[in-house]
């Protein structure tokens, strides 16, 4: 048989057996880790960031003519199971780029892996300023904690007028600790005096004893900066003491069962949020195609800025992916970095030069059982 004969006889066996390489790779999947608490404190918000996710997924299942395969893992709201469900991600599935987490510290745990695996990852809700500080491979589509906690500041002392503040905050709560820090710091500025500072910690169901402080010294409002399930227990103690201040909390929570489990004592509560919610005016376009499919998806509970940070963070990395031209980590991790005006169903987007995201602040207040959502703040300082 002559050489040219053999050579063609070889290239129809490999045909044969499937090893036509370039097609056979032009249809891997390109794939996408998730890592999110689905278990544990924070397993609401987890979830609901992961039903974002698999949205956008849906109404994009592709990317560079691949298909997207997500890979996800439930980091059980704790800091060990975080860094291993990143180290997972990384080394046994070889993702290209990871999406989470809902909490700073399961944030701060994951980003250490990530950096040391040279993975990017897009932070949904993790607002402490540390998770992307110094770091290479950690974005984040949200705001930071000096940004929120200032606005919170700005709205009390400006919008609202209160003069003295007292903050409740969760010691062992990365989050809880840097929001009121921020807080603290701008609200003094802004020549409010906070004439009661009282501390808890995860996991406390009774709170008689820092309430009954903090009622003693009369302020005008409570700063209060925690995970919802929590925040709504301490409302309730709060009125069931006498309590008539205002309370105000962050963007943890921003979730429906805040009114679920605080029932009545969430009367008037305020909280600072991502730039979202289904009950807001003047709805942008990208806002309004995430309501609508949400609508369509899950027809019985309506959205919130969990679920729409989720559906932003898969868009923001498809976008990144896009532009690179590549699954390569290194080359997402520069896209990522150079991502400018990306409209967003939070509104228009830009991650800045130290990986955060830079969006406004919003304003929820629970009026008459319903959230209404007041507009949006700009710190002052």
């Amino acid at each position: 048989m002559k050489v040219a004969q053999i050579c063609a006889s070889v290239a129809l066996a490999a045909l044969a057996c499937g090893f036509a390489a370039p097609a056979a790779q032009a249809a891997d999947p390109i794939k996408i880790g998730v890592y999110l608490p689905l278990t544990g404190q924070n397993a609401f918000g987890g979830q609901l960031e992961l039903e974002g996710v698999q949205l956008a997924q849906k109404a994009q299942p592709a990317v560079l003519g691949r298909p997207v395969e997500l890979v996800v893992v439930d980091n059980k709201s704790d800091k060990v199971e975080a860094a291993n469900a990143v180290t997972r991600l990384t080394e046994r599935d070889k993702v290209a780029v990871i999406i989470g987490t809902y909490g700073s510290s399961l944030a701060l745990a994951g980003g250490e892996v990530a950096e040391r695996a040279g993975v990017p990852v897009i932070g949904t809700s993790c607002t402490n300023p540390l998770v992307t500080q110094g770091k290479k491979y950690y974005f984040r589509a949200c705001f930071i904690d000096p940004y929120q906690g200032a606005a919170a500041a700005t709205y009390a002392a400006q919008n609202l007028g209160f003069k003295k503040a007292a903050i409740l905050m969760d010691v062992a709560s990365d989050y809880s600790v840097g929001l009121c820090n921020f807080f603290k710091r701008s609200y003094t500025q802004l020549g409010g005096e906070v004439v009661a500072d009282l501390k808890y910690s995860s996991g406390d169901q009774d709170f008689t004893a820092q309430l009954t402080e903090i009622i003693s010294k009369k302020p005008d409002f409570v700063f209060m900066p925690a995970y919802f399930a929590e925040g709504a227990i301490i409302m309730k103690q709060a009125r069931e003491l006498g309590g008539e201040f205002v309370i105000m909390g962050a963007d943890a929570m921003d979730n429906p069962d805040t009114l679920t489990i605080g029932g009545k004592a969430v009367e008037g509560f305020l909280h600072t949020t991502f730039p979202y919610d289904v009950t807001m005016p003047n709805m942008g376009a990208e806002a309004k195609a995430f309501t609508d499919a949400w609508r369509a998806a899950y027809p019985d509970k309506d959205p919130n800025v969990n679920s729409a940070l989720g559906y932003n963070c898969y868009n923001i990395v498809l976008d990144a992916i896009t532009r690179a031209g590549s699954d390569d980590p290194e080359a997402i991790t520069k896209a990522l970095a150079e991502t400018r005006d990306l409209p967003t169903a939070l509104g228009t987007l830009t991650i800045n030069e130290t990986h955060d995201a830079e969006l406004p602040v919003g304003i929820i207040q629970y009026k008459d059982d319903k959230r209404v959502y007041l507009g949006e703040v700009t710190p002052a300082l």
